[in-house]
């Protein structure tokens, strides 16, 4: 980082962190920044016969709170919601649905900090 990244490709790297790392857990993602009317979904991915839903939160600093702010009890309600659309769109079914939560701290460290919150919801 230079320093001067705007927060949309501080967001995009943090994003891309995320997937390397879930794939490196060996999910396979489905979708990124899925997109229907009442918002966007991060990444959405298989991990075996279960379908997980991943809020990808980026932060450069802990100004605005660390992983327990990251997501709200709204924001899992309206995650909860974008995920029965998804769902609904899909020919068949997943043996398990789970929502999940990535945060990426991309700070001074030479290495980001990737931290990851299975079944928030």
């Amino acid at each position: 980082m230079t320093g001067t990244e705007s927060r949309a490709e501080i967001g995009a790297l943090g994003e891309q962190l995320a997937v390397d790392y879930l794939q490196g857990l060996g999910l396979r993602v489905l979708a990124r920044n899925w997109r229907c009317r009442y918002g966007e979904l991060d990444v959405i991915a298989a991990d075996g016969r279960a379908v997980v839903f991943i809020e990808v939160k980026t932060r450069t600093t802990d100004r605005f709170g660390g992983v327990a702010q990251a997501v709200t009890p709204t924001k899992v309600r309206r995650l909860r919601r974008l995920a029965g659309v998804w769902l609904a769109q899909q020919p068949g079914h997943w043996a398990a649905v789970r929502i999940d939560v990535v945060t990426v701290r991309i700070g001074r460290r030479r290495v980001p900090e990737v931290t990851h919150i299975k079944g928030v919801a």
